[in-house]
């Protein structure tokens, strides 16, 4: 019986071998970075027991995240598959362990010769690759990207646990006329504003915040009313944020951040906790805000679970 790393080399080889054609045409049509994507989504169930393990494409890096142990002798196999897969253009192929303590990273085939980008159509987002846990963008989130494209015209936009900006970033390109950036990470958001010049963004009327949240509403009030609120906390942050104790102290704040009409965007990337957590808290807690819709998830993050999915929900503020 063949091991689940030889069947996930063999589904691997299908899934992932016509995107990289696919990212191959593109690189030969523009000469340019391919799109930034995942590849390979293990965590979303469809394929039992390779939940351990994604694969994502930054152009021109193949990161491989494995969340625990594999079984060695068989992952040196499987690794040398992989990199033999990568597409010619390919710089380096890193795997990232995220079930040791600080989520070390290798390069297992070719070398780094950063600064390296995620690539959003024409924007870019510096990474920070082999670093820190969290590279400095999440691929996942772009059904929220997208939902804040239709709706950041002329408008105030506050972005509520920014990290690197990337939703400001959005915003800005996207026409808004000004954005709140908050996080308590000061080094978060200096990659942020370096994201926007990146991007050559004027930085008239994008603001940033070193701030716990929680802490500093009245700065927060001070600098609105906003017509978009965005809410994308981390699930468990010891010490600043749990999102099953603390998610409530979002909610109630709606009425004193923007006016009736005002657009909310609430994320929640939980899987213990049910799409309908989010659906009680506004009901207790921000009972005229009115539920639109939860937005899809993006083709390439499938998960045969939709209550562990990533939550992106949106409301609009009414009066009554």
């Amino acid at each position: 019986m063949s091991s689940p790393l030889k069947t996930l080399a063999d589904l691997f080889n299908e899934q992932v071998s016509l995107s990289l054609e696919a990212l191959t045409r593109e690189k030969t049509v523009s000469q340019s970075y391919g799109e930034s994507r995942r590849l390979f989504h293990g965590r979303g169930g469809s394929l039992a027991g390779l939940e351990w393990i994604t694969i994502d494409w930054f152009d021109p890096l193949l990161i491989i995240t494995l969340f625990k142990a594999p079984d060695e002798s068989d992952w040196a196999s499987f690794a040398q598959t992989l990199t033999m897969m990568a597409p010619e253009f390919a710089e380096a192929v890193i795997v990232q362990r995220r079930y040791e303590k600080g989520a070390p990273s290798e390069v297992i085939w070719g070398e780094l010769n950063p600064p390296y980008y995620a690539r959003r159509g024409n924007l870019r987002f510096e990474l920070s690759v082999g670093q820190q846990q969290n590279l400095g963008f999440f691929l996942d989130m772009e059904p929220g990207r997208q939902w804040l494209e239709a709706h950041a015209k002329g408008k105030s936009v506050l972005n509520l646990f920014a990290f690197t900006c990337a939703f400001s970033v959005v915003a800005v390109e996207y026409g808004a006329k000004k954005v709140v950036n908050v996080d308590m990470s000061r080094s978060a958001l200096s990659r942020g504003r370096e994201n926007h010049r990146l991007n050559d963004h004027s930085l008239e009327g994008v603001s940033f915040l070193g701030e716990n949240i929680m802490k500093s509403w009245g700065r927060i009030k001070r600098a609105g009313p906003f017509d978009v609120v965005i809410f994308d906390p981390p699930s468990f942050q010891k010490g600043s944020f749990i999102a099953e104790r603390d998610y409530h102290k979002l909610v109630k704040r709606i009425p004193e951040l923007m006016p009736a009409g005002g657009e909310v965007l609430a994320c929640l990337n939980a899987p213990e906790l049910e799409a309908s957590f989010l659906a009680g808290l506004f009901e207790e807690y921000a009972p005229t805000c009115q539920f639109l819709e939860r937005l899809p998830a993006h083709p390439d993050f499938p998960d045969v679970d939709d209550n562990k999915r990533l939550k992106l929900c949106h409301y609009r503020y009414d009066l009554a």
